[in-house]
Formats: structure tokens, sequence, C-alpha cells
């Protein structure tokens, strides 16, 4: 595509690596577990997946406890999460009876995996391609390690001003990154030669539409994701294979591609829309205003030894202050005006 037609944007590069129907690594492989290339907090821990579907259910309490709520996943990995979700879910009296599933995943093969996962949950599963397909009605919706596979449009700064950067092709054939001829305005950010802006406008225009629909129809987004709290300068894009970092351009579609998360924006588009945002969280703290600590006891108290060490090892990973699972790990809400600060976000 780039020797017949020219250099791509970083966020087209971005789209083709991770979404190509034939060739996109979510379209193609497997990337969870450690048989992967990464390992996501849910599949760590029954523990996070089971607070999540608390927090779900005490959302829908603090909303009135009313039926046809649809409980929504953008992203749901292999699954693992949305069923530690509904087996704690059973715990609260009417929620299950009260909400529908929806689940939005592109890639056949997670679709596959998240089958097998829920054969035996209580609630069967409504497949969705995009969001716009969710059903209209309040709803909760999850997205746990989304946003930052989102592909992102980088700026560079030069002497003349900025310049949209590309990935585009070196002398010896492989993938370099260049910057367009022409400059194009970006007012009120500063900058020295060199530097770069990332800006995810993709993640800006589905959080618009997630935030409209919930300050419109009622509900609550929950987002879990690594990022940076304020915005600044920086490239942040990273491709991650076999658990370990790996050159962006040196295996299209063959590595993990994400981005660092810029959740100012995110709460900036949510609160534009007309919704309340809370947070961002370290989601270590998070985990532990909703009780991490004493599901690990109770979890801890009919277990083996070797069932301890694993418990304490996921605890420590998710939980202590020098994990990036618990401090560069971030957790957003996003509720309808007037709703109380959800679970987690109280002051």
């Amino acid at each position: 595509m780039i020797a017949a037609e020219g250099p791509l944007s970083v966020e087209r590069y971005m789209q083709l690596c991770l979404q190509h129907p034939v060739h996109g690594y979510y379209t193609s492989k497997m990337p969870f577990g450690r048989a992967g290339d990464f390992i996501t907090a849910p599949e760590i821990s029954q523990m996070f997946g089971e607070l999540a579907g608390l927090w779900a259910a005490q959302v829908w309490l603090d909303m009135g406890a009313p039926g046809g709520v649809h409980l929504a996943e953008i992203g749901p990995g292999r699954g693992t999460m949305m069923a530690d979700v509904l087996r704690a879910g059973r715990a609260v009296p009417g929620f299950l009876q009260a909400i529908d599933l929806h689940l939005v995943e592109t890639s056949p093969v997670l679709r596959e995996a998240q089958r097998r996962t829920l054969e035996a949950a209580p609630l069967t599963p409504v497949w969705h391609e995009a969001i716009e397909t969710l059903p209209d009605g309040p709803a909760i919706v999850l997205a746990n390690e989304f946003f930052d596979a989102l592909p992102v449009r980088h700026y560079i700064k030069s002497e003349k001003g900025w310049h949209e950067r590309h990935v585009g092709l070196g002398p010896d054939g492989n993938l370099v990154f260049g910057a367009a001829a022409e400059t194009i305005g970006i007012p009120a950010t500063a900058g020295r030669p060199g530097d770069i802006l990332e800006i995810g406008h993709v993640a800006r225009a589905i959080m618009t539409s997630l935030a409209t629909r919930i300050a419109t129809q009622g509900g609550a987004l929950l987002v879990w994701d690594y990022g940076h709290a304020e915005s600044g300068l920086g490239d942040t894009l990273q491709a991650i294979a076999g658990h370990a970092f790996a050159d962006p351009l040196a295996h299209p579609g063959e590595a993990d591609l994400t981005v660092h998360v810029d959740f100012a924006r995110l709460r900036q588009a949510a609160e534009a829309a007309g919704a309340a945002v809370h947070g961002p969280v370290a989601q270590g703290l998070w985990l532990e205003r909703l009780g991490i600590f004493a599901r690990a006891q109770s979890l801890k108290s009919k277990a083996s030894a070797a069932q301890i060490a694993d418990i304490d090892s996921a605890l420590a990973r998710l939980t202590a202050p020098g994990s990036s699972m618990a401090t560069l790990f971030k957790v957003l809400a996003v509720v309808q005006k007037g709703m109380k600060p959800p679970p987690g976000f109280e002051d």
C-alpha cells in the first residue's frame, strides 16, 4: 500500500496492523495469556472480575434497580472478566434478572473464545461489531484495556511548525517514520523541534458516543486502562510480542500495538457530552476501596498452600505500590448527571 499510494498516517498504520480482516493482529491471533503476548488484570485473578461485577450491581441499585438494563463489555478478551462479573452478580438479588448481555467484539478468534468461556453463563450474550448497534436504553458498559488499542495520530514539531507523522519506506525497503512536508495548525500547543504530540481522535469519538448515550439514556461506563491523568507531549506508541517490548514497525500484524490512554482528553469528551465523570484514580486504590483485600482473605480461608501463594502473588501484582498494574493503570467512571459517585470514586 505504501509503495503504491504513499506513506500512511500513524493512525491508519495502527488500524491496519490491528484490524485488517485477514492479517490484523486481533483478527487472526489469540493475544491473551501465557501462550499469547500479554496478560490483563482479569486473567491475573478472578477477584478483578468479581469486584467489577459487584460494582455493576451496585450501580444498578443506585439507578433504582430498573428492569431492561443492558450490561455490555467492549473488547471482552476471552470472556474471562464477564464470566467473573456474572458469577459475582448472582449475589445481588434481582440483578441478573434485570439485565441482558452484550459483547462488542470484531475478532472472530476472540468471539469463539468468548462463546466457549460463557457457554455455561446464566445469560446468553448478543455480539456486536460496533457500539453503534447496542440497543437503546440504560446500559452499564465495561471497557478493560480497550482504549489503549485504539489508533492515534502523531504530529511532530519542526522549526516551521507541526507536521503529521507518517509511516513510509526507507532506502532499504523497511518501514520507517517520517513526516509530511506541509505544516498544520495546532493552536495553543507548545513544543520544541523534535517533540511529538499524540492525539487519539478515535478514542475521543467513541467516548463522546458512549457518554452521550449515558447522559441521555442512563447508566454508567467503567474504563480501566494504562495511561496518564494529564495531557502532554510524547510518543507512547509501543509494540508487545511474547510478553516483551518490540519494534512497532518491525512485524506489522504480528505484535500488539498500544498507546498510553490520555485520560484528560477522555474526561473532557465525556463532560462535553453532558455526562458526569469520576476519576481517574489509580487502579490499585480503586481495587482496595472495593474490598479486594477482604476478598483475598475469604478465598485464602478455603485454599491450599499453593493456592494461597497464587492469591498473594496476584494481589501484589494488582495492588502493590511498585506495580504498574496498581499505579500506571487507572480507572475512570462516566455516569448520568445526578447519580451519586459510583463505588471506588467516593471522596
